[in-house]
């Protein structure tokens, strides 16, 4: 119980110092608000395809595939997305928020904490299933965030237009670069290799950073209600009705460990960099990052301990 509630710990306060650093060093005037989206859009378009595409280019297809696992988090992922469009469209007509808050409800911090959770709640495990699990989600979390802040963010497209839009998506093309190097087995020259790897570890510092540096605490009050909502369905709603399910199928171990991070950890951060940058309210996506990972220490560890005492890990 103390390795769970510690790992979580673990994981999400030094996302918090980052933000904080961000945020102070806006306070001292060394970096303006007004200096965030055009950062963000260097960020979006250059560093964040990197670090998909090393991610799933340091994926290994000879460890344990399981295939169940796989198939059970791709269409649970759909229904998480079905569900969220199903409460967000009815409930709130603000175009400039559907596409937030449905985002900030179906897409989780997978890449950031998947792998230390699952080591942590099973020590000594293979994490090939947890890897796969993340090389699999991943990428189908950042085409749905794609699609959903292209239709929903209150302007209307073309349908050819609309497709142009995904396809040559920075993140997509990141992910599909991975998807070619892990089934192709080619590796890249030792010394791009290293560049492409320092590229990727400073990605998630630099968007914690902006992601800090652009935060107001007038929004927590102001979008309150909002806040409650995507919480509520985020740490509550979507982990009791999808890890329950999974737990029913019979997925155990490592593999049920990623699931936590896939289905009860916080929205994702890169949620609000690419709302800055494809449309929508920005200051809300950030404030939903911020609240869900405050919360998700306590969410996530009470969902640790509950699916422990049933003998899922």
């Amino acid at each position: 119980m103390f390795d769970s509630l510690q790992v979580c710990f673990n994981a999400i306060v030094p996302l918090f110092l980052l933000m904080g650093l961000g945020y102070g060093a806006k306070c001292l005037g060394a970096i303006r608000v007004e200096d965030v989206p055009w950062l963000n859009k260097l960020a979006f378009r250059y560093f964040m395809p990197v670090m998909l595409f090393w991610n799933l280019y340091t994926s290994s297809l000879d460890h344990a595939v399981q295939p169940r696992l796989l198939l059970y988090a791709v269409a649970a992922t759909l229904v998480m997305y079905g569900l969220s469009l199903a409460i967000v469209l009815p409930t709130e007509k603000d175009p400039e928020k559907q596409g937030v808050k449905i985002q900030g409800m179906y897409r989780s911090n997978l890449a950031i904490i998947g792998l230390p959770l699952a080591t942590a709640l099973v020590p000594g495990a293979d994490m090939g299933p947890v890897a796969m699990l993340a090389a699999t989600v991943v990428p189908l979390f950042n085409a749905l965030a794609v699609l959903t802040l292209t239709l929903f963010h209150g302007e209307k497209l073309p349908t050819g237009k609309l497709i142009r839009m995904i396809l040559t998506n920075p993140l997509i093309l990141g992910s599909a670069a991975g998807l070619l190097f892990l089934f192709t087995g080619w590796t890249l020259p030792t010394a791009l290799e290293s560049a492409v790897h320092q590229v990727a570890n400073m990605t998630s510092p630099l968007l914690l950073f902006l992601l800090g540096a652009f935060f107001r605490f007038s929004g927590l009050r102001r979008y309150k209600k909002d806040l409650i909502q995507v919480c509520v369905v985020r740490l509550l709603v979507m982990p009791a009705l999808l890890l329950t399910a999974g737990y029913l199928l019979g997925i155990r171990d490592a593999g049920f460990a990623g699931l936590i991070s896939v289905f009860a950890s916080a929205t994702a951060i890169a949620s609000f960099t690419m709302t800055q940058q494809m449309g929508g309210d920005a200051e809300l996506a950030g404030d939903i990052v911020v609240s869900t990972s405050a919360l998700c220490i306590i969410t996530m560890f009470a969902w640790s301990v509950l699916f422990r005492s049933l003998g899922a890990f």
